[in-house]
């Protein structure tokens, strides 16, 4: 028995301090998701602002390497956020933190670290990427995102689009394709970051925590840039 206690004993002197360490890790990739939304919204050539407007969702993934997607089992994580209410029509909210997997994009990424921003531009898109992981270009419609203030953003693709697709690398903002890759709930870091298990849904759509102080950059540059949801309400 006292050896099944030391045992534990032992087990969480070297468990907790690991645990603090990925949560202080996925606390700063929130505070670099807010950075990155924030240097990109206050570029000429950004994202256009009708289509920011239509958005129900936003995914930024920072700092991703190439390497991470050629060594089988890495990706790029982030968070995602959405704006609030039944249908998307509130201020942005609590952030899921969010993997992107694999597909082809590690052929496409030059050598420097490239930061990702998804548009998710309707409630299916939404609610199928916070239930399971959704394969981009087959579960839910992608395309390039266009990109400029004042972009035509009217295109086939564009309005056919679940998820819109974005890079930076090298101070480049530019669309890219996705196709392939799968993007999913982190559910783990959900824990460290939330304290406690809970679903990407019960965190995005029914705000089952208050945001973590980590995300604030992220919620108010979103807030600031796009307070209103202007996608026609018959689409969601």
């Amino acid at each position: 028995m006292r050896k099944s206690i030391a045992l534990l004993a032992a087990m969480a002197l070297v468990t907790l301090p690991m645990l603090a360490a990925d949560k202080e890790k996925d606390e700063e990739r929130l505070r670099n998701c807010g950075t990155v939304m924030h240097e990109i919204l206050n570029v000429p050539d950004d994202i256009p602002q009708d289509l920011l407007n239509k958005a129900e969702c936003v995914v930024v993934l920072p700092s991703v390497l190439k390497g991470a997607f050629i060594v089988g089992g890495s990706y790029g994580r982030g968070a995602m956020s959405c704006r609030s209410g039944d249908h998307f029509d509130g201020p942005w909210g609590p952030p899921t933190m969010m993997a992107l997997e694999g597909g082809s994009v590690g052929f496409q990424l030059g050598g420097e670290a490239t930061d990702f921003v998804l548009l998710i531009m309707n409630a299916r898109g939404a609610s199928s990427i916070l239930t399971s992981k959704v394969k981009l270009g087959a579960d839910a419609a992608a395309a390039i995102g266009p990109v400029g203030r004042n972009a035509q953003a009217d295109t086939d693709a564009t309005m056919r689009a679940e998820v819109l697709t974005y890079s930076r690398s090298r101070g480049v903002f530019a669309g890219i394709s996705l196709d392939g890759s799968t993007l999913r709930p982190d559910n783990d870091a959900n824990e460290l970051i939330y304290g406690k298990k809970m679903e990407a849904k019960e965190i995005v759509l029914r705000r089952a925590a208050p945001a973590p102080p980590s995300s604030k950059e992220l919620l108010d540059v979103l807030n600031e840039h796009s307070p209103k949801n202007m996608s026609d309400p018959k689409s969601r």
